[in-house]
C-alpha cells in the first residue's frame, strides 16, 4: 500500500475494497441492510466510485455518485466506517465528491440522509427549497 501521509480521496475502483465495502453496507448501513455482494458490484460498476483513505492507504469510507455528467449527480452508499467517524473522514469524502464533479457544471447533486444535515451543509448542501416539487417512485421488489 502506498504511503499518503495524509487522508485523501480517491475515484479509483482498483484501490476501493467492495468485499469490505459490501460488509459495511450489508451489516451496518440503515438503507442498505442485507444488500447482496452482486449487488454492490452492480452499482459501483455503473456508478464513479469514491474511496476516503487514510493515510497509510486504508480505505475508511465509500461514496458513490450516479450521474450523467451533464445535468444531475445523485449520492448514494456515503459511509464512514464506525473506528473513523468524527476524525474527519466523512467531510473530507463529501468535500472529495464535490470537487471531482464541479468541473461538470452539473445543475444539481442531490442525496438523502437521516442524520448529517450538518455535514452537508459545510460543503454547499442545503434542504430542498421546494420538496413539494419532488416524487419518488419505489417499486415493489422484483418476484422470483
Amino acid at each position: 500500500m502506498e504511503s499518503h501521509q495524509r487522508p485523501f480521496v480517491s475515484t479509483d475502483l482498483s484501490m476501493i475494497d467492495l468485499d469490505v465495502v459490501h460488509r459495511w453496507l450489508s451489516s451496518d448501513a440503515y438503507w442498505a441492510l442485507g444488500r447482496t455482494r452482486e449487488a454492490v458490484q452492480q452499482a459501483a460498476d455503473h456508478s464513479l466510485n469514491f474511496g476516503v483513505f487514510d493515510g497509510q492507504g486504508a480505505l475508511r469510507g465509500y461514496g458513490r455518485a450516479i450521474t450523467d455528467y451533464t445535468n444531475v449527480a445523485l449520492l448514494d452508499d456515503i459511509y464512514v466506517e464506525p473506528s473513523a467517524r468524527g476524525r474527519g473522514y466523512g467531510l473530507l469524502l463529501a468535500q472529495g465528491i464535490v470537487d471531482v464533479l464541479a468541473p461538470f457544471g452539473l445543475q444539481r447533486i442531490m442525496l438523502a440522509t437521516r442524520h448529517a444535515h450538518g455535514l452537508y451543509e459545510k460543503v454547499g448542501f442545503t434542504p430542498l427549497d421546494k420538496p413539494d416539487h419532488w416524487m419518488v417512485l419505489q417499486p415493489p421488489a422484483p418476484t422470483a
